[in-house]
């Protein structure tokens, strides 16, 4: 595959012209990649795509860079995310399979990358410059510039003969009826095609044309953006110890007046983290009673997001005080391990706290797409802080941190992105020991929910359920009680709406399977209409 080199503030220039193959393959990538996307949702057209460019890939690279683990993992994330795109449809999926996509392509280029960041990084560089190169590589500056001349060339002396022809061509118009006829039925067609070619040349169609032909460009020419890629070969994953030679602005204490300060903070925020985590314990672990909604709401909003960033801070403490040769200060680093432990580990037990928190509202108001990023983030937050113990009993770098974190936020996105969350959230919301259910959230899911939604009307029917249907205005937001049967009405009204914007949308580009049985189960078996 032709090389790219990138001078800085420049696009990137073809050292060597650009084989027929890749000429082809960029041509093509970018008609299906307009063919696939205009005006269309993420379903087959995900599919199809992705697999593609994945083939693209194993065709145009060579066999010696083939070797890397963490090339063949991006490659396996892009697959199932098509798969995932065309089953369900979802916004998770499409995020998951161009995320993939973008490491792939950057780990095709440079194997020896091996973190997530800079991966997407190198990716996003190439894709910014992709454009004028593709461009450049199909269209050559200097050889547009010989066309224009031959041009100009050629119709200097053409201008002779093509005026007589226009000037014969009157006269036949005047003196042949038939053939006047003739020429006005192909005037009036080609004014027809003009007027068509006029309605699709249009600021839309050329600025997605301009998109599709930077997508190709990257999938196709992979510019050799090199510089995030010399960084992440120069990172190292353990700490060496450094001497300072270089001044400094603000001149650090020596390594004695540091371990001081560090051990007092740790140990004070220590006794403080201790305090909070005892009355956590015994009220959330161990004597917790129900409060109203209201109440929980309120418990949860106010506090769950202060506690995650209070999370966040403490690991960036940890961060701060392992920055250096402190790693290194053998008369006092005991201690202040054993200390930096403990206040990760209370972090941990502040994380599980937060959980609960996130849990006893889920139980008490059903599933939600954020009540489930809580619980995702906090997953990757514990192993955030299993990572930061590396570093304190290992002298890991920063770098190593950010690259084990990456590599698991990357499967944690492929997780969320292969499961049916919307099913699941009906099935969990509408159980019958439930009282309320917040109806709007429900009737506004995606309509491969409605199924789902289809098999539980007993629930919304049941003489003891009140759903609470959500009317939000502006910025103010109010619960309506409504009675089982209007609740049936809503469930209908959306499914019919749903069910007519399906039929008259619906394409094989945007298909997906879940879309497609909801239809096909909504129709067969919506049950009587409900008066």
């Amino acid at each position: 595959m032709p090389n790219v080199t990138v001078s800085p503030g420049a696009a990137p220039v073809m050292q060597v012209p650009l084989a027929a193959q890749h000429k082809w393959a960029l041509l093509l990538t970018a008609v299906l990649f307009k063919r696939l996307f205009w005006e269309q949702w993420l379903g087959l057209n995900g599919l199809l795509f992705m697999w593609t460019a994945v083939a693209l890939q194993l065709w145009l690279l060579p066999r010696p860079q083939r070797g890397a683990w963490p090339f063949w993992v991006a490659v396996g994330g892009t697959l199932l995310s098509g798969v995932l795109m065309a089953l369900y449809g979802s916004v998770m999926a499409g995020v998951a399979g161009w995320v993939s996509l973008a490491l792939v392509l950057a780990l095709v280029r440079w194997p020896a990358l091996r973190s997530v960041s800079y991966a997407l990084l190198t990716s996003l560089e190439n894709f910014l410059h992709a454009g004028p190169a593709a461009a450049n590589a199909l269209w050559p500056a200097g050889r547009t510039a010989d066309q224009v001349r031959r041009g100009w060339f050629y119709g200097r002396l053409l201008g002779l003969p093509v005026a007589a022809l226009l000037v014969f061509h009157g006269l036949f118009v005047l003196a042949n009826p038939r053939y006047a006829r003739l020429t006005e039925q192909l005037t009036e067609a080609l004014l027809r095609w003009m007027e068509w070619l006029y309605k699709a040349i249009s600021v839309g169609h050329v600025l997605f044309w301009g998109l599709a032909g930077a997508v190709a460009g990257a999938v196709v020419l992979r510019g050799a953006a090199r510089h995030y890629a010399e960084r992440d070969a120069q990172s190292p994953e353990v700490l060496e110890r450094r001497r300072v030679r270089a001044r400094r602005f603000f001149r650090l204490p020596d390594l004695r007046k540091q371990y001081v300060v560090a051990l007092a903070v740790f140990g004070l925020l220590n006794a403080l983290l201790l305090l909070v985590n005892a009355i956590d314990i015994n009220w959330l672990w161990l004597g917790y009673h129900p409060a109203t909604a209201l109440e929980m709401k309120q418990f949860v909003h106010e506090g769950t997001y202060v506690l995650i960033f209070s999370i966040l801070l403490a690991m960036s403490l940890v961060l701060w005080a392992f920055r250096s040769n402190l790693n290194f200060y053998v008369p006092g680093l005991p201690w202040l391990r054993r200390l930096a432990t403990a206040w990760v580990l209370q972090n941990a037990v502040l994380a599980v706290s937060v959980g609960l928190r996130n849990y006893y509202y889920i139980v008490a108001t059903g599933l939600a797409y954020k009540r489930i990023g809580v619980c995702a983030f906090l997953l990757l937050t514990l192993f955030g802080l299993g990572t930061i113990g590396l570093k304190i009993w290992q002298r890991r770098t920063t770098y190593s941190l950010v690259r084990l974190n990456g590599w698991a936020a990357y499967a944690l996105l492929l997780a969320l992105a292969a499961g049916n969350w919307e099913v699941w959230m009906v099935r969990y919301n509408l159980q019958r020991q439930r009282l309320h259910i917040d109806l709007s959230f429900l009737l506004e899911l995606p309509g491969r929910a409605l199924p789902a939604l289809h098999a539980r009307r007993a629930v919304l029917a049941a003489p003891g359920c009140t759903p609470v249907l959500m009317r939000r205005a502006w910025a103010e937001t109010s619960d309506v009680e409504v009675a089982p049967p209007f609740a049936l009405q809503q469930l209908a009204a959306s499914t019919r709406a749903w069910c007519a914007e399906y039929e008259a949308h619906r394409s094989w580009q945007s298909w997906n399977y879940a879309d497609w049985r909801a239809y096909q189960t909504v129709k067969a078996a919506s049950g009587p209409p409900v008066p």
